[in-house]
Formats: C-alpha cells, sequence, structure tokens
C-alpha cells in the first residue's frame, strides 16, 4: 500500500510533527519557524508573556516585532504600544524588531528580509499572516494569548484543517490582476465559505501571476475565513527565495490524488475587473455594471497591494493626468526598499505631479488607525482588504475595495472607474 495522498496544508503539518501523514480533523502539536506581532496585538502578547514569570524566549530570532500599524507614532498611546515593544526586543535580544526607516508593512516586509521560505509554519498575531502561503509556507493568524504561548515553548497546535482547491484557467483580461481574482473568489463563496480551510490555488493562471499577486491572493484567503491560503512552489518562488533569503527552502507540493472537500474552477476569461461594495468584501460586483459611484478618497498601498508591482501599474495610469479636485489620492509604499525601488524609477514623481499624496510606509488608513481617515459619509476606493462598517473611519462612511488599476483610474476620473475609460 502506498503513502496516502495529502493536500500541501497537510504535507507541510505532516513534514513539521515527523508524521508520514495527518488528516483534517487531527490535533497536532507543531514547531514554529517564525512568529510575528506588530504594535497593537504585540503589547498583548508581551503582557501575557511577562505574566508567566519566565524570562527567556524559546529564540530571539524566530521572533518579529513590526511596528506598523499607527506609526510613525500618531498620538501618545501609540508611541507607548511601541515603547513596550522595543524594551521587549532589546530585554530578549530579539534579532528581528523594526521601527522608523527599517520599518515597511509587516507582510510585504519579512518576505523581502527573506525571513519566510517554502515548508515554514509561521504564526502571527495578525490575521493576514496567510500571506506568506504564497511562498508555501502554513501562516496563520492567531490570537496574542497563543502567540505569548509559541514565544515560550517555540511550539504551537492546529486541528489540520480541510481543502479547497481553487483552479484558475483561460486568459486574463487587460487590467484584471490577482487582486480581481480573489475578489471574484470570494464573492463566489461567501466570507464564511472557506471556514477553518485551507484555500489552495492552482491552475496555468496561478502559475503565469507574479509573485505579487500570488502574495495578494493569498493574503485575502482570511476574508473567506480561510485557515490559510497557499500556492505550491515553482521556479518563480524559488528565484524570490533565492534573491531575499539565506536559507534553505523545502519544497512541498500536493498529491495529485489529495482528498479534497471541495474543488472549484474558475474561467478567468470571464473576469472583468471587479469592485468589493459596502459592507462586505464578498459584496463584489463587475466595475462595468455599476452607477456612477462618486468617491472622496483613494488609497493604494498596505500588506495586500503596496508591492512594487502594484505602484508600477498605478503609475501607468497616473503619468500625465492629475487627481480629480475632489479625490485625495494617498499612495503608500509598503517598505522603504519599495519607496526606494518606487523613486529610482520616477514612480514618486508621477505621483506627485498628479496631485497624489506620498505616505510612509504604514498600515495607516487600512484599519481607521491614522493617514486617510474618512469622514461621515465620504466613499474611498482602496487596495486593502477589509470594508466593514467604520473600517476606514467613520461609521457612515464607505470603502470600495479594488485593484490598484481601478483605484488609479477612480482617482483621475472621480467616480469608481476602470482604466479603459480612460482610453488605456
Amino acid at each position: 500500500m502506498g503513502k496516502k495522498p495529502m493536500t500541501l496544508a497537510e504535507k507541510i503539518l505532516a513534514q513539521k510533527v515527523g508524521k508520514e501523514y495527518v488528516e483534517p480533523g487531527e490535533l497536532v502539536e507543531v514547531p514554529v519557524d517564525l512568529t510575528l506581532a506588530n504594535d497593537i496585538t504585540g503589547p498583548l502578547a508581551i503582557k501575557v508573556f511577562e505574566s508567566t514569570g519566565i524570562n527567556q524566549v524559546f529564540d530571539p530570532e524566530k521572533i518579529a516585532l513590526v511596528m506598523d500599524h499607527f506609526t510613525p507614532n500618531k498620538d501618545i498611546k501609540s508611541a507607548e504600544q511601541v515603547r513596550i515593544c522595543r524594551e521587549f526586543a532589546r530585554k530578549h535580544k530579539i534579532t528581528h524588531y523594526y521601527e522608523g526607516g527599517s520599518c515597511g508593512i509587516e507582510h510585504a516586509l519579512l518576505p523581502e528580509l527573506g525571513l519566510v521560505v517554502p515548508g515554514d509554519v509561521v504564526i502571527g498575531a495578525d490575521s493576514h499572516t496567510c500571506t506568506y502561503g504564497a511562498l508555501g509556507a502554513f501562516a496563520t493568524g492567531v490570537g496574542s494569548t497563543d502567540l505569548a504561548g509559541a514565544w515560550l515553548t517555540g511550539k504551537t497546535w492546529f486541528k489540520v484543517p480541510e481543502t479547497i482547491k481553487f483552479v484558475y484557467y483561460g486568459t486574463l483580461k487587460p487590467w484584471v490582476t490577482g487582486k480581481d481574482l480573489i475578489l471574484y473568489t470570494i464573492g463566489d463563496i461567501g466570507v464564511d465559505g472557506a471556514l477553518y480551510k485551507a484555500m489552495e490555488f492552482t491552475g496555468e493562471v496561478i502559475e503565469k501571476l507574479s509573485m505579487s499577486d500570488r502574495f495578494t491572493m493569498c493574503n485575502m484567503a482570511i476574508e473567506a475565513g480561510g485557515k490559510v491560503g497557499l500556492i505550491a512552489p515553482d521556479k518563480k518562488t524559488l528565484a524570490f527565495v533565492k534573491k531575499h533569503s539565506t536559507r534553505k527552502p523545502l519544497v512541498l507540493k500536493p498529491d495529485k490524488k489529495a482528498n479534497y472537500v471541495e474543488i472549484r474552477e474558475y474561467d478567468v476569461s470571464k473576469i472583468d475587473p471587479v469592485v468589493a461594495l459596502p459592507h462586505l468584501p464578498s459584496n463584489v460586483k463587475p466595475v462595468k455594471d455599476l452607477p456612477k459611484i462618486y468617491i472622496d478618497q483613494v488609497v493604494i498601498g498596505s500588506c495586500t497591494n503596496g508591492r512594487l508591482e502594484d505602484l508600477i501599474i498605478a503609475a501607468k495610469i497616473l503619468k500625465g493626468k492629475k487627481i480629480n479636485p475632489n479625490v485625495r489620492c494617498i499612495i503608500i509604499p509598503a517598505t522603504p526598499k519599495i519607496y526606494k525601488e518606487a523613486l529610482k524609477k520616477g514612480l514618486i514623481e508621477i505621483f506627485i505631479e498628479s496631485g497624489a499624496i506620498i505616505s510612509p510606509p504604514t498600515c495607516g488608513p487600512c484599519l481607521g488607525g491614522h493617514m486617510g481617515i474618512l469622514a461621515k459619509g465620504e466613499k474611498a476606493v482602496a487596495t486593502t482588504n477589509r470594508n466593514f462598517v467604520g473600517r476606514m473611519g467613520h461609521p457612515e462612511s464607505e470603502v470600495y475595495l479594488a485593484s490598484p488599476a481601478v483605484a488609479a483610474a477612480s482617482a483621475v476620473v472621480g467616480y469608481i472607474a476602470t482604466p479603459e475609460e480612460l482610453g488605456l
């Protein structure tokens, strides 16, 4: 009898616990390769950790503290949060503490620094930790208490998730990106359509996607309730890892006869640029089917779409054009390196000449933190990942989720639009 076929999620967990196979529903205690917290969730985990009276973390090189949410510090409370994390990092000699000029949005920064490679198990006190699934890592968000437990023991426990396989085939239409694919998928299955399940993204279209688009898709797995979003490592993945990391990747792929709880297929040639209307990421409509929805703000950035490729798309659309006088357009490079590359390529100059506002790397407006809060009744198009009630400011404001292409075009015309309305 041959080995039991497994999905990618099952393979990673089985390898980590040293078993031939694991099955959905099984409880496993797993050693972690990296743990993550930020300036909001870090202090909570630190409080729990210190309450135990234990004075040593399991491994100071496997903890990352990234001060990205309310930074540069927007007020006294946010400064205090950062101070707590800074002092903890100094006390325990945490290698990967990022603040100030070294800091970027965590889920763009850590892959860029080579801290995550294929086959890793990563937990973070941030729900979008699932982003690293684009590298073939089992990466998921946890609560601050669970994180503190991992800081003590180096381990955490999971219930092995069932896996849904998503197969994408066909040819992408102009201006359709990974953001459109994941929004379309969430619109199809709903915000609980993959509840505590692994979402395995496959097919010829995924193979052709850039790493940037893959990160975007895995980033939003949580918006469908997914435990993880995963893409099997390939040549593009390994090229990215070779460029950014000195660590050796563990390349695992799902077995052809693996057992999936569901398989869903999408012909991408039928998918147009989309937006998610308020107040759910699943309230998805093609832009072409919308009436003119006039807007007050555009945000291009975040852990979903603040990478260099996203900024290049925005610059293509904004070059030689002006931001609509009724719109504030805020552009947020996700890391200092991305900011520097954008500067080298002349993108920042294009943005400034168009009338956009350039922010330092920060999560900022995505969570209603700072750098672009909405007033009552205001509408924003954002390349972020959530559009719940009050997400970006006033409870009576509205957020429309979109790709950088749709966001940039909307900033120019003043209402939700695709680049085709600009003749592009």
